[in-house]
């Protein structure tokens, strides 16, 4: 299992290095559409606290095709506007189940990241949960070849899994 956890985390780096690499028109070029969203359990405020990574171009592509508006991480002017529709995409694409009760995930901000974005939610407050079901299906509505690969960090205990589009469900009882 800690083979396959570090085989996720390298497979992420490569990806997010590769996109570094830019085209002769100056964007960036990454053929392979890919993110990462951890679930990790704060034992003191009994809340998940969640990160999500993404393409910063992709994901401005998915907000613009979801919601008719052109933004950009990159400009100060668009951030409220952007936090906006941060917070309905994600109350959308992303959902948390814990031990059969569906659990209220608060979103909280982004930050860019070079060429990505890092978004920052965390749930209510859960008291011993054994029992973690996710429903993850950011960027689905723009490709039909993205790969989300899941972490849930629970006591200290780490299970990473791949979700290819249209899987968009991972269950976990620890």
């Amino acid at each position: 299992m800690l083979q396959k956890s570090r085989l996720a985390f390298f497979v992420i780096f490569l990806l997010f290095a590769l996109s570094s690499f830019r085209s002769s028109s100056g964007s960036a070029v990454h053929p392979y559409h890919v993110g990462s969203v951890e679930f990790s359990y704060n034992a003191n405020s009994h809340t998940f606290e969640i990160t999500a990574k993404f393409f910063l171009d992709d994901l401005e592509n998915a907000l613009k095709k979801k919601y008719g508006r052109t933004v950009y991480f990159s400009e100060e002017k668009h951030h409220a506007q952007m936090n906006e529709l941060l917070n309905q995409y994600c109350q959308e694409y992303l959902k948390l189940k814990i031990d059969n009760k569906f659990v209220a995930v608060n979103y909280l901000g982004f930050e860019e990241d070079r060429e990505s974005v890092n978004i920052y939610l965390e749930s209510q407050a859960v008291q011993n949960p054994k029992k973690i079901e996710t429903a993850v299906s950011f960027l689905y509505n723009l490709f039909d070849d993205q790969m989300n690969i899941i972490h849930l960090v629970l006591n200290g205990r780490r299970h990473s899994e791949r979700l290819n589009y249209p899987n968009r469900y991972l269950h976990k009882t620890f």
